[in-house]
């Protein structure tokens, strides 16, 4: 049995790809929403860690698909460019669907902070399976 390593150069590209695409999407997110949940994470605030961390698994499963699916990093990016905009409209639905959203997850609201991470795990799966090859 022989072990061949000749692929280890695309994966460290495109693992690292994938992590500053996850950071990008992480800055862009804190930025967009009302409330602050790096600091409200810092806090102690669980409901923002739910909330927060829901939206980081919302993107980063279709960001995996993207990989696992691309011809070329370019075509990564744009698939990911797409996986955010998805997440950033579910965000935008569950603001709809959750009245006073941010002041909730502010008072560590559970529901809140819940529901918002299925809402993005929900459009981050559906993201990833209308994906296709």
């Amino acid at each position: 049995m022989t072990i061949s390593m000749a692929g280890l150069p695309a994966f460290l590209l495109y693992f690292v790809v994938g992590v500053a695409l996850i950071a990008a999407f992480a800055a862009i997110y804190v930025r967009l929403t009302a409330h602050d949940e790096i600091a409200l994470i810092r806090g102690g605030n669980l409901s923002a860690a739910i909330a927060f961390g829901g939206n980081l698994v919302g993107f980063a499963v279709p960001l995996e698909k993207a990989i696992s699916q691309a011809s070329s990093i370019p075509d990564c990016v744009l698939w990911a460019l797409a996986a955010m905009i998805i997440q950033i409209a579910a965000y935008g639905v569950a603001r709809i669907a959750i009245p006073e959203l941010s002041r909730k997850i502010e008072q560590d609201s559970l529901p809140a902070g819940a529901m918002m991470a299925v809402i993005a795990v929900i459009s981050g799966t559906l993201a990833a399976a209308s994906m296709t090859a």
